[in-house]
């Protein structure tokens, strides 16, 4: 039997947030995550009249009743968003809300009529996305450089470029690699769990602001620990958390994001829409990932890259495989991606300890691509057996447990991100050019480099010091 990775990235994230009951969308696919018996609508007027409108459906309804429709909570905050209940949470299991989809169904017609989204499921934002990282980390020997390697140039702090990473937060020591001398912060809530293991996704901030580092010497780079539990976070939430991140830190720069979630739709996340239209109103540039779900649906926020009304501020970065020359087998594609950059077992800092740490796999190998790629991808190398694989399997293989201590190979658009955020900051640098949107222009207009990304050709931002990683062919399970 094959891994379920999104069966189990589930269950993981469901631990992670004990009191959310979640179910998955659209109709047991593996598109996204979401909240049970809750649906988001825009304060004030428009969640009255989704409130009023699914009121009125429901009570048709014989299994449910109007008592089941109320406001799951009475706050507000910049989000602009409110939380409606409209159904009973503990029902159902993990395949769907009936609840939600009533409720959904009931304001099709009225949002026609407005011309555009009223309602919307709470959907969780990750950077597991598709519930599924490019693939997880694995040790570099001792010594190995980073890749991309360091780019010569001084750190001059009275120009440095301001890039901002939400994300997980640092690893405690992170300042023992170099590269992260002028990198500060939020740390990492918890980096192991009580029996000394490295927590999933730890060390994931910590190995994007390396990438930046390396790319684009001339930054000063900080790292918001927004996504610090597990790296995901309700819609209901991410807003605020970003807008959190901006008021700690200042709009930066360069803002780099690897996480965000599908939605079903094509016109925006409903949770990040005021947040979207401050950052439209700064010089901030969003580079964000496109998401490694291995599909052409819009992952937001780096969709809003193809609105016209954000192309200048949002670039939505796809990842290149080891070569350098097409597509990764996992990353997402289609028109809204705009770039791709290296994203397949880049190395930078994973932790800054001094001593080894354990990590256990949460996933098992593919004996082949999980896309259908016949290169030797990520799904299928280096093989491991993962916990949560065998959770799903009950197989009782033991899974493998590795150590860290210091730099990693790691995968994903996660990390092809800030190497574009990084190459930004360097054409900036460079150039002498202070306004993001502008380099980012100028880049683009300049670059020769193109990728075949299921058969259209896209532009591709390779850093002069990235250098393509040979992969051995892996051998067939026994």
């Amino acid at each position: 039997m094959a891994p379920q990775r999104f069966h189990e990235q589930f269950d993981q994230i469901q631990r992670s947030m004990p009191d959310v009951p979640l179910a998955m969308g659209p109709d047991d696919s593996g598109e996204f995550l979401y909240e049970k018996g809750v649906v988001l609508a825009r304060d004030g007027e428009e969640a009255r009249l989704v409130e009023d409108t699914v009121r009125r459906h429901f009570a048709t309804v014989a299994d449910l009743g109007e008592d089941r429709v109320r406001r799951a909570s009475p706050e507000t905050n910049r989000s602009g968003v409110t939380r409606i209940r409209v159904g009973d949470p503990g029902r159902g299991d993990r395949r769907g809300d009936r609840s939600v989809a009533v409720a959904l169904r009931a304001l099709r017609e009225t949002e026609s009529r407005a011309g555009r989204p009223l309602v919307t499921r709470n959907h969780v934002v990750s950077i597991a996305v598709n519930a599924c990282p490019g693939d997880e980390p694995v040790p570099a020997p001792l010594g190995q450089p980073p890749n991309p390697a360091p780019a010569e140039g001084p750190h001059d702090p009275d120009t440095a470029v301001g890039v901002l990473v939400v994300d997980t937060g640092l690893m405690h020591d992170y300042r023992s690699w170099p590269l992260l001398a002028h990198t500060d912060g939020d740390l990492q809530v918890r980096e192991t769990d009580d029996n000394g293991v490295l927590q999933q996704y730890a060390g994931h901030g910590t190995f994007i602001a390396g990438l930046v580092a390396a790319v684009a010497p001339n930054t000063d780079i900080t790292v918001g620990g927004g996504l610090n539990d597990a790296g995901a976070v309700l819609e209901s939430e991410f807003g605020e958390k970003l807008f959190e991140a901006v008021d700690r830190h200042g709009w930066p720069d360069i803002l780099s994001l690897s996480a965000g979630t599908a939605n079903g739709r094509t016109d925006g996340l409903l949770g990040v829409e005021n947040f979207m239209r401050a950052l439209r109103e700064q010089r901030t540039l969003l580079i964000s990932a496109a998401g490694n779900n291995g599909s052409a649906t819009p992952f937001w926020p780096a969709a809003y890259a193809d609105q016209p009304a954000y192309a200048e501020a949002v670039l939505s970065v796809g990842a290149l495989r080891g070569d350098g020359e097409f597509g990764a087998c996992f990353s997402n594609h289609g028109g809204w991606v705009k770039a791709y950059a290296p994203g397949e077992r880049l190395t930078s800092a994973l932790t800054g300890f001094g001593t080894p740490v354990p990590y256990v796999y949460q996933h098992s190998t593919y004996d082949t691509c999980r896309y259908g790629f016949d290169y030797p991808c990520t799904c299928q190398y280096p093989r491991h057996t993962g916990v949560l694989s065998e959770e799903q399997e009950g197989t009782g293989s033991k899974p493998d447990q590795v150590m860290f201590e210091g730099p990693a190979y790691w995968s994903g658009t996660s990390f092809a991100t800030p190497v574009v955020a990084g190459a930004v900051a360097a054409h900036m640098t460079a150039h002498k050019e202070t306004d993001p949107r502008v380099a980012l222009r100028q880049l683009l207009a300049v670059n020769t480099g193109f990728a075949e990304v299921h058969g259209a050709y896209a532009p591709a931002l390779r850093p002069p010091t990235w250098r393509p990683v040979p992969v051995v062919q892996p051998a067939p399970r026994s």
